[in-house]
């Protein structure tokens, strides 16, 4: 499963050939970087792309492309961040009231609204790190962070253990199914639905006598 970085660019991967006259400091560095590096993930694998060929298809340098990413992984996770302080923040501000996973459910589905203009490139996304071995380790790594995160979220609502813990790994574990209905279905449901709906469908079985 994957996660979409979060960014703020039209969602399409298609091939993009910049003139060679743009300006190489023009705005949107970031994103004609990203677009270039997922268009060529897809076209000739991961491992075989260099930054320097993403830097020329989006019309930079390598030193550009330096500035906004660390690595050409980078480009693939470095959103994660972001995503993570909107899932905290919100299990903060939920209402005393709120149950803990319904206080989850609600911060999910906040990050499920930032993820949906994202949709294409978050299909490009994952058929990429789903055909690399170190990629999908990375965003497991990327997974458990965020159900850390969010166990210290709840633990700071008052919620003790081991409820805090099973509720932030319950949360991923529903957010990662949802996720993955949402990039393979063709109904073009929203994210924040199926996050709802999947966890509507744990609860009734476990409330199933």
């Amino acid at each position: 499963m994957s996660v979409a970085a979060i960014t703020v660019h039209p969602t399409s991967v298609a091939v993009i050939k910049y003139d060679q006259g743009v300006g190489r400091w023009e705005p949107n560095a970031r994103g004609r970087l990203e677009q270039a590096a997922l268009t060529l993930y897809i076209e000739r694998g991961f491992e075989q792309t260099t930054v320097a060929e993403i830097a020329k298809r989006a019309g930079l340098t390598e030193r550009t492309f330096f500035r906004h990413f660390a690595d050409k992984r980078e480009v693939l996770f470095w959103g994660a961040g972001l995503l993570q302080e909107l899932v905290v923040s919100t299990v903060a501000s939920a209402p005393d009231s709120v149950a803990p996973i319904d206080a989850v459910a609600a911060a999910l589905e906040a990050a499920g609204a930032v993820l949906q203009e994202r949709r294409e490139s978050a299909r490009q996304r994952q058929t990429i790190i789903v055909a690399n071995a170190e990629l999908q380790e990375r965003e497991l790594i990327k997974l458990a962070s965020l159900a850390s995160a969010i166990t210290e979220a709840l633990r700071e609502r008052g919620v003790g253990e081991p409820a805090a813990s099973l509720t932030g790994e319950v949360g991923i574990a529903v957010f990662k199914v949802a996720f993955e209905r949402w990039v393979d279905e063709t109904d073009h449901r929203d994210l924040s639905e199926l996050i709802r709906e999947s966890l509507d469908e744990l609860k009734a079985v476990t409330a199933a006598r």
